[in-house]
């Protein structure tokens, strides 16, 4: 029995995984007799091979054209989603729900900008817990025409993170510690203390 070069690409093509979002049969938006001289579009052989092809190469176009889609964190697939949090180097925790990892991702660029600030300690520590977040610490600023005039803050330096929080015990402190930490620069000391709401 003879098959026709139609059936054995349905054949090859049925055996082919299918597309991540797209459906079984994609048509190209550029097909490739399109782009062959004019000889080979009057042939009909010809045609119906890059008919094949076309629908081979449909899904790879797809993901072209929907390529910024991937690019944001709310909206790509979740196996690219945990490939794009690694490219940010953000650490996402598998336990949290997955619009929360994705807002998580979505803020970690904006949080590597005010790394080390009590704005930024105070916008990390509430994406970690979703609580009321209070950061104070022992720095200052200041200005002034004078020469000698006295520094603002202390001497030591140091970071108090208060977290008051509806249910004290659900607060992960030492998550919250260690992203302080990776936060904080090296000589603040730390403080945390949860409070009940």
């Amino acid at each position: 029995m003879t098959v026709s070069l139609d059936q054995q690409i349905v054949q090859w093509t049925s055996r082919m995984p299918a597309s991540r979002t797209g459906p079984d049969y994609l048509p190209s938006p550029r097909p490739l007799i399109e782009t062959l001289p004019a000889i080979y579009q009057e042939d009909d052989f010809s045609r119906r091979f890059t008919a094949g092809l076309d629908q081979v190469i449909a899904p790879v176009f797809e993901k072209l054209d929907c390529l910024e889609a991937y690019m944001d964190p709310l909206l790509a697939p979740p196996d690219f989603f945990e490939y794009l949090a690694g490219w940010i180097g953000a650490e996402i925790d598998r336990n949290w729900p997955e619009d929360r990892q994705r807002a998580f991702v979505q803020r970690a660029v904006t949080l590597y900008v005010k790394q080390g600030t009590p704005e930024g300690l105070t916008e990390l520590v509430t994406l970690l817990t979703e609580e009321q977040v209070e950061v104070t610490d022992s720095g200052g600023v200041t200005w002034s025409q004078t020469p000698g005039t006295r520094f603002p803050g202390t001497a030591e330096s140091w970071v108090r993170v208060s977290i008051a929080a509806e249910d004290p015990s659900a607060v992960n402190v030492a998550r919250v510690r260690s992203a302080i930490a990776a936060a904080a620069p090296v000589h603040v000391t730390q403080e945390v203390e949860v409070v009940r709401r």
